[in-house]
């Protein structure tokens, strides 16, 4: 049975790639239990207000067909037979109803509580927490209560055939495929295994996560097992998966997942805790061979999929959205009409980053067909994330689909014990968090602008490479100077580039520190750009890291605007201390402006002669300070930080020119 769909706690359909579809409960109820009508395209669910629903999966968009409300008892579990037209549904009280799944009305058939059980045992046996039909005959009906009584229902017949009793709870019930067998799982971590043929007392019993006793007793016990599953193989031993377990010494450790198959036990630890579990198997009939290939795993906050082929039951890449908050979204951005060709491109790419420890094998929920919704042209959201990560969403559906994964914090080195002092001065945490991005769809020019006071430029490629990773570093510092001057002060018109241009960092990428005496930093970035070759996959490759840098013991601030011209090939980004501009084709630094230069009412490319004036003094030594309109203008731009910074570029008229167009008129 290859053609599957699963259900997420949120009443999502999941099914092959990109087919993800949205049920909601107008109730808002919480939802127990989902069971599908296999291949007849409709599915019942069970909410906590104890009403069932029949939900017609064949329109485009689901609506419930039927809805059955139970006012007096408390629905606790529901079993649909393959191919049958009759629903059970367990009750609280220990009673079993039956539904017509066709017309949706009780059927009037009801096992009591105290019809099931011994007549000459008056304790309640507890809500019903298990029911299946037998793979041998879909008349006879395993009836699990709670407390562990266990009885095999004739429903032709309206008697038990046999009744069972275990001295603990009873969590689930599984079945071998032959019908003649069936398994327990208990409040006390231990699994049973029964025998119709001898129901006095379990033929076997495990505790799997149980410690051996060294006089022979029972191992101690462990946390329940809340689901268990008993699938069997033809070639093979059987499976045996079950959630929970584990013992009560490891107080700390993560839910798990424990696979059993021959002599071999695996756990697999959760990231969060489990909600529930599937077994896909090859055949949707009970009374073959089960033949299992992968386990759906439904965790709070996230889906897996294991591949039970593989003896490392290594886990599927999940292509479903299911937490778009896996790491905390810090920015956005939305493209639509994009090239038609771009949705394909980048989901292509981003299929072929498969992380080492991933099954090698398709995702194996095959059901539904991907189509790009009602929408007639393609839409795409980006995401930036606090680790630095980027995603790239198809956003032309009814719901989202991540088509591309970016981790910018690749490009630089993983910061060792005790090196994050730097960075910590701007951030104290997430030091790749990403702030800003700019996207060009047609010409797939890609820019970031991280947490940490950086740009990283990126471009688009079909092939891997392998290559050291460009970068320049900038002083960005608001100037302070000296208002009153001694003489005339003349710029030459072209003065000599070598002593403006701010410092630049070798383009093989090593590091040019400079440090005064003490412990004062200067022109350091706060991140280690790698210097070595670095490989590069598929997609969006490293082509220019742009670094703030320290200046005088002063941090670089963070970036608050970006803006790009990809037809130009120029950036521009700034911060409360100034302006840059690079130009990432050549990798070059043009212009690095100050704040005061910005703001200030003349051509800042431009210095006229100005004649000293008259100063007023402050105490405390303070800065002398003209009282012309200049200076109280330069009073109102200095940023907090603001101490000696580097000198401004002066550049040729033509050049300049240039620039303010394309500044003004950038994309």
């Amino acid at each position: 049975m290859r053609n599957v769909r699963i259900l997420d706690f949120d009443g999502n359909r999941l099914g092959r790639p990109g087919v993800d579809c949205y049920c909601q409960h107008e109730s808002g109820a919480a939802v127990l239990q989902l069971q599908f009508l296999i291949n007849e395209g409709a599915l019942v669910s069970a909410c906590a207000d104890d009403a069932l629903h029949l939900w017609n999966l064949r329109q485009k968009r689901p609506a419930i067909l039927h809805s059955l409300k139970f006012n007096r008892e408390r629905i606790t579990y529901c079993h649909l037979p393959f191919q049958s037209k009759w629903l059970y549904v367990g009750t609280e009280r220990g009673n079993t109803h039956i539904v017509n799944i066709e017309s949706f009305i009780l059927s009037g058939y009801v096992i009591m509580w105290n019809k099931a059980i011994e007549l000459s045992t008056k304790t309640h046996p507890g809500p019903v927490v298990h029911l299946s039909d037998s793979p041998r005959d879909e008349g006879k009906l395993l009836i699990g209560y709670e407390n562990g009584t266990i009885v095999f229902w004739d429903l032709r017949s309206k008697r038990a055939d046999l009744r069972a009793y275990y001295d603990e709870a009873i969590h689930s019930v599984a079945w071998h495929h032959e019908g003649k067998q069936f398994m327990c799982s208990h409040s006390d971590g231990s699994l049973t295994l029964w025998n119709l043929k001898s129901p006095n007392r379990p033929f076997q019993t495990t505790i799997p996560h149980g410690k051996v006793q060294r006089d022979g007793k029972k191992p101690e016990s462990c946390k329940p097992i809340l689901k268990v599953e008993y699938k069997t193989c033809k070639n093979s031993e059987p499976f045996v998966i079950f959630s929970g377990g584990l013992s009560y010494d490891k107080p700390c450790r993560r839910p798990s997942l424990t696979i059993m198959h021959g002599k071999a036990i695996t756990v697999l630890e959760m990231d969060h805790p489990i909600v529930d579990f599937l077994t896909l198997c090859e055949t949707p009939y009970p009374n073959e061979f089960q033949e299992p290939y992968a386990v759906v795993v439904l965790l709070e906050k996230d889906l897996i999929v294991v591949d039970l082929t593989q003896s490392n039951f290594p886990i599927f890449e999940n292509p479903y959205p299911i937490d778009i908050h896996e790491s905390p979204v810090t920015c956005t951005e939305y493209f639509a009409d994009c090239p038609p060709d771009l949705i394909p491109v980048l989901y292509s790419v981003g299929a072929k980053h498969k992380k080492q420890g991933y099954s090698n094998k398709e995702w194996p929920i095959s059901g539904g067909a991907w189509n790009l919704g009602a929408q007639t042209y393609p839409e795409i959201i980006i995401t930036g994330h606090a680790d630095g990560s980027v995603k790239f969403w198809d956003a032309s559906a009814i719901t989202l689909q991540m088509l591309y994964k970016l981790k910018t914090s690749k490009v630089f080195e993983k910061q060792k014990v005790g090196e994050g002092k730097a960075t910590a001065e701007i951030v104290e945490e997430d030091p790749f968090a990403v702030q800003m991005m700019y996207w060009c769809p047609e010409s797939r020019i890609f820019c970031v602008a991280g947490v940490s006071a950086y740009v990283i430029v990126y471009r688009f490629s079909k092939h891997e490479v392998n290559t050291e990773i460009a970068s320049l570093e900038v002083r960005l510092q608001c100037e302070v100077e000296d208002i009153i001057t001694p003489e005339p002060e003349t710029n030459p018109p072209f003065p000599d580039a070598s002593s403006q241009l701010p410092s630049l960092k070798s383009l093989s990428g090593s590091t040019n520190t400079v440090a005064c005496e003490g412990t004062m930093k200067d022109s350091i970035p706060c991140l280690s750009v790698k210097a070595r070759p670095v490989r590069m996959p598929p997609g969006y490759q490293a082509d220019l890291v742009i670094q703030l840098v320290w200046v005088d013991g002063e941090p670089p601030q963070q970036i608050t605007s970006l803006a790009v011209n990809s037809a130009y090939g120029l950036v521009a980004f700034g911060n409360c201390n100034g302006l840059a501009v690079v130009d990432f084709m050549q990798k070059t630094v043009l212009l690095s402006m100050g704040t005061l230069d910005l703001y200030g009412s003349s051509d800042p490319y431009q210095r006229q002669p100005r004649s000293p004036r008259k100063s007023r003094q402050f105490a405390a030594g303070l800065t002398e300070l003209s009282d012309s309109p200049v200076s109280l203008e330069l009073e109102r731009c200095k940023s907090p930080t603001s101490v000696k910074g580097s000198r401004k570029l002066s550049l040729p008229t033509d050049l300049k020119t240039d620039l303010g167009t394309v500044l003004i008129g950038s994309e």
